[in-house]
């Protein structure tokens, strides 16, 4: 039989309230609603910050990535046989979808969603507009577009439409482009000595503006004159002088020319051995060409009847003057005679009232281009019956007589008393283009034929635009007795130019002709007051760069 326990006096033990019983206590309950608050927080911040990166995300993708950038190194990869067009063709083409290539003339950015690019090419500018749109042109678009430099060269797509207003800035001022791609074809690596915007401005421009705008000074042009000829003033002049050469070609061969070429290394000077530039040849010396005088001449020999020239000619002459150069284009022809030399002048009046008709009739556009920078008085020519302008040596001395300068002053007429008969002859027969004949035979090169009735006076004429010579010639002396002596009376010997007296000891037609300075005459013709903007890279004494 089990003994029993003993009773205890402890009291019995106190267990916790079952919490399902009555639930979480106060603190439980604050603690945990804190830590749900936090939570939920917690999980907005994190919604709303993937909210924010989803939408910052959806911003920075690009849609119109591929409508603009720059384009790889052009190495003809490819040719789709896209078309394109040319500015000048933008007012008939509204509404059309077009693909131009142009050079950025100037951009300006209106505000975030809008950039206006002013393209040029040659003589001709339009305004071509971007506008952010959804789709098609996105503000980065429009920000790379507005960073492009000026005289970028881009590739421009957009549809051509009618502008409200005429867009003065434009020389295709009717019609817009409103740009749907972009891409850089060759940008600006270094900085521009001067904007062609500034080398375009007229002095009245610059004035009027109180100095704001550059003056750009003709050294600092032709130091820089690639960019300096891309200005629609200089597009205008070449295009101008290239017309004044195929005017010039066209009216020969239609009377019965033949193109030749001379070479510009001889053996003797053509002309005065002051003015000759030698250079080294092999073992001995040679001379650069002063004119193709001479193998016109022996052309004439060789029974070519008719021939022309063009070809540079070279002047060893220290002349830092607005109309002398050390090395232009001659514009030559040589042609028999049957009867008197003055076919020869006739036939060379002929070719310039052709040459002035033929710029003023094709050539508006670009002579109005010119004149906008160089304003002047439209050149003038006689077109009545009574013909050109003729008049003696003798008789253009009295002229300047008559107006006060001393007739001992006047053995020749030299350049500030040309330019003062160019003044006395526009104001009293209303012409700028006139004919001295009978010039004063120790004026004229050995090879020149004298007057007949005066030895003392020659068979020769200068033509004059503007009050300067642009044309000197004569007949020439086909007898080699005759050449012979007048070359001992220049102090030529006659041996060093056998070959040439040679063609006229086996007989020789009577001749004569003359030689044009291109330069001279498109720059009196334009009035541009200094034949350095005449040749594309000028050569004068100072200068054989560029």
């Amino acid at each position: 039989m089990s003994e029993a326990a003993e009773p205890t006096n402890q009291p019995p033990t106190e267990q916790p309230e079952a919490e399902g019983q009555n639930g979480p206590s106060k603190s439980e309950l604050k603690k945990r609603a804190k830590a749900a608050e936090k939570e939920k927080k917690a999980a907005e911040k994190a919604a709303k910050q993937q909210e924010m990166a989803a939408q910052k995300s959806a911003a920075e993708v690009d849609y119109a990535a591929e409508f603009y950038g720059t384009l790889p190194l052009h190495q003809s990869q490819s040719r789709p046989h896209r078309p394109r067009v040319d500015i000048a063709s933008l007012p008939s083409r509204d509404g059309e979808t077009v693909l131009l290539r142009a050079r950025i003339h100037n951009s300006r950015a209106q505000g975030s969603k809008m950039v206006f690019l002013n393209l040029r090419q040659r003589i001709e500018s339009v305004q071509a507009l971007m506008i952010v749109a959804p789709e098609k042109v996105s503000k980065q678009m429009l920000k790379w577009a507005a960073g492009l430099a000026t005289e970028s060269i881009v590739l421009v797509e957009g549809v051509v439409k009618k502008s409200p207003e005429i867009i003065k800035s434009a020389t295709v001022g009717t019609v817009e482009v409103e740009v749907s791609k972009l891409f850089l074809i060759s940008g600006v690596e270094a900085r521009l000595p001067f904007t062609v915007e500034d080398a375009d401005r007229t002095e009245a421009e610059i004035e009027a503006s109180g100095d704001q705008f550059n003056r750009v000074l003709l050294d600092t042009r032709l130091n820089n004159r690639v960019i300096d000829l891309r200005s629609q003033t200089n597009q205008a002049i070449f295009k101008l002088q290239a017309a004044l050469g195929d005017l010039f070609r066209q009216f020969l061969h239609s009377n019965g020319f033949i193109e030749i070429h001379s070479p510009k290394l001889q053996g003797a000077a053509t002309e005065s051995g002051a003015s000759v530039f030698k250079v080294s040849y092999f073992k001995g010396g040679a001379f650069l060409a002063q004119s193709p005088q001479l193998a016109k001449q022996m052309a004439i020999a060789a029974d070519f009847e008719r021939v022309y020239e063009i070809g540079p000619v070279f002047r060893a002459e220290d002349s830092n003057t607005h109309r002398h150069l050390t090395e232009f284009m001659g514009l030559d022809l040589e042609m028999t005679i049957e009867e008197h030399y003055h076919e020869v002048m006739e036939m060379l009046d002929g070719l310039f009232i052709s040459i002035f008709h033929g710029l003023r009739e094709k050539y508006k556009k670009e002579i109005d281009v010119v004149n906008k920078q160089f304003p002047a008085e439209e050149f003038k020519w006689r077109e009545g019956p009574d013909g050109t302008l003729k008049f003696s040596f003798r008789e253009a001395v009295n002229l300047l007589v008559e107006d006060g300068v001393a007739r001992e002053d006047l053995d020749d007429i030299n350049t500030e008393n040309e330019k003062r008969l160019g003044r006395i002859v526009r104001a009293k027969y209303e012409t700028d283009y006139y004919i001295i004949d009978k010039f004063p035979m120790e004026l004229r090169p050995f090879y020149t034929m004298p007057d007949p009735n005066d030895p003392t006076l020659s068979n020769s004429y200068d033509f004059f635009m503007r009050g300067e010579e642009i044309l000197s010639g004569a007949q020439r002396i086909h007898d080699p007795k005759l050449l012979e002596q007048q070359m001992r009376n220049k102090g030529i010997d006659p041996e060093s130019m056998k070959g040439y007296l040679d063609g006229f000891r086996f007989g020789c037609s009577p001749h004569g002709g003359g030689g044009i300075g291109l330069e001279r005459v498109l720059m009196l013709f334009l009035k541009l007051n200094n034949i350095r903007r005449a040749s594309l890279f000028p050569r004068d004494p100072k200068r054989l760069e560029p």
